[in-house]
């Protein structure tokens, strides 16, 4: 539920409810590695989609 504030001329202000905080578990070094390895795969494919476009296009 939002909450809010009435001023002197009747106008409602609504304020957001703030979400629950709490900290994140470290990854394992398998995990970390697995996201490094996808992280190099999307990379290499945006590069190649970049030269691919690049090639169709005709060049500069």
């Amino acid at each position: 539920m939002a909450f809010q504030t009435k001023d002197e001329d009747g106008k409602l202000n609504n304020f957001a409810v703030e979400p629950i905080m709490y900290k994140s578990e470290t990854q394992s070094e398998e995990a970390q590695k697995t996201n490094m390895i996808i992280g190099l795969v999307g990379g290499f494919l945006v590069v190649a989609l970049i030269g691919v476009t690049f090639l169709v296009s005709g060049g500069a």
